[in-house]
């Protein structure tokens, strides 16, 4: 079943580090701006650090709460997973992406993609549902999106650190492309990303081009 709604827009892209200090240094040098702290989400054991990217839409760079105690259920995004913690130990990585969508009760019923189940999540003053598998993974090795409601208004983006930087486009490289398109049309999401062909013996990745102060930048 296609899940149409015209609303459905990219919320915001994720990059995890081993640390948020090797993150912030790693955007440092890619970006060239410093980003801020953001908060703590205590229910995950994990922080963040936050800068928008303009037209409500934010980049989040994440890790593991080093002083936060061990979560009652599988982190987010893959982070207790042993490969993608090595491959972190190595560089931070742009691991996921986010859809924002006004009714994700509706998107979770009705979509026919197993996204997980939408999960009430708060953190200083804002308040959010965002769509949770059990085991804590990424969907789609990450190429699929998290979805999140916000119950927060005006959107967080609005009050982070400008700094400059603006999302230009957010490519998903992927050896099963019409797999890919068909899923993310189920999902109400063809027209937020490029889905672009790769050869079979190449692991599928997430790239976000950005226009930056220095000029443009490629994340992956």
């Amino acid at each position: 079943m296609i899940y149409h709604h015209g609303m459905n827009r990219l919320d915001h892209i994720v990059v995890a580090a081993a640390s948020l200090e090797q993150g912030v240094e790693f955007l440092r040098g890619r970006l060239g701006v410093d980003l801020p702290a953001g908060g703590r989400h205590q229910t995950m054991a994990t922080h963040n650090c936050l800068m928008q990217l303009g037209d409500e839409r934010y980049l989040e760079l994440i890790a593991i709460d080093p002083a936060a105690p061990m979560p009652a259920q599988p982190r987010w995004f893959s982070l207790d997973d042993r490969h993608l913690r090595a491959a972190l130990e190595e560089r931070p990585r742009l691991i996921a992406w986010v859809m924002n969508t006004p009714d994700i009760h509706g998107l979770a019923a009705r979509t026919g993609v197993e996204i997980g189940t939408p999960t009430r999540l708060s953190r200083d003053g804002l308040r959010w549902e965002i769509t949770l598998p059990e085991d804590g993974r990424l969907l789609a090795h990450g190429m699929l999106p998290y979805c999140i409601q916000w119950h927060s208004k005006p959107h967080p983006a609005r009050a982070m650190a400008d700094l400059g930087c603006r999302l230009d486009a957010l490519c998903i490289h992927h050896n099963r492309a019409d797999w890919l398109r068909a899923r993310l049309a189920a999902l109400g999401a063809a027209d937020l990303v490029r889905v672009e062909p790769l050869p079979d013996d190449e692991a599928p990745y997430l790239e976000a081009r950005l226009d930056t102060p220095a000029g443009p930048v490629t994340l992956t």
